[in-house]
């Protein structure tokens, strides 16, 4: 039970009168890397917004580290679509990235000069250190959500939720992340990824949670990540890479 780091029974939650999640079960061990995946509409953003409080569940129980989330919140670092933020906002790479650290500098204090030195370390590490002092609007989609992905960083949680971080980047950034991730895994820390590509799936997660409204399964990729079990959750008719090629999928159409 130690290496449980979050459970969920019975989660529900809806958007007006719609019920975009229902009966959702799963538990997921520390040290994971986990692939969220799905169609669209199937309610992967809303389960992590539901998780993290920022969306309201109907019913269920959600337990990190066997308790809250408001007990266990500072174990936990979230990067929101990058859709989801005002990147006009006047402030600099180097802010935004310390604004991670504010729950351990105080929101009513100044950041001081280690502070700083730490939020430059994480932008350094996602290869942004020479955008330290440029504006968040003038940087590209891929740079933004670098900085976005070090200001997870720089929290130095135990458990990491992203929402879509490989969305609209360049290759290069998109294997800058995943290197990060996996660096991440390796150091027992639990990230789940909602992620679109079901092509990269095998190569990119060690555990899989196919969704769509519920839970159709989740576990280890090599073993959920199934022909059979992504039409059960996508449905529809689809191609595949070849039946002699491990059941990958090539498109959904």
């Amino acid at each position: 039970m130690r290496d449980i780091v979050l459970q969920v029974n019975h989660l529900a939650a809806a958007y007006r009168k719609n019920t975009v999640l229902h009966d959702v079960n799963f538990t997921v061990r520390a040290g994971s890397l986990t692939g969220i995946v799905g169609p669209n509409g199937a309610g992967k953003s809303t389960l992590i917004k539901t998780l993290l409080q920022l969306h309201p569940a109907l019913s269920g129980e959600i337990r990190f580290y066997q308790t809250t989330y408001q007990k266990a919140k500072d174990k936990i670092g979230y990067v929101p679509q990058r859709g989801s933020v005002d990147w006009d906002f006047p402030t600099t790479a180097l802010d935004v990235v310390t604004m991670g650290l504010y729950r351990k500098i105080g929101w009513l204090k100044w950041p001081r000069a280690k502070h700083k030195a730490k939020a430059y370390e994480a932008l350094e590490k996602m290869g942004m250190a020479d955008y330290a002092n440029r504006q968040i609007s003038q940087l590209s989609g891929g740079q933004q959500q670098r900085v976005f992905l070090a200001r997870a960083l720089v929290q130095d949680a135990d458990m990491y939720f992203m929402d879509e971080p490989l969305v609209g980047v360049d290759a290069a950034t998109e294997r800058a992340i995943m290197a990060i991730l996996k660096e991440l895994k390796k150091a027992g820390k639990t990230v789940l990824v909602v992620h679109h590509d079901l092509q990269t799936v095998s190569e990119y997660f060690d555990h899989v949670m196919l969704l769509n409204r519920t839970v159709i399964n989740y576990g280890k990729t090599e073993v959920v990540f199934t022909k059979e079990n992504i039409a059960k959750t996508y449905g529809g008719n689809m191609r595949w890479m070849g039946e002699e090629e491990q059941n990958v999928v090539h498109s959904v159409k």
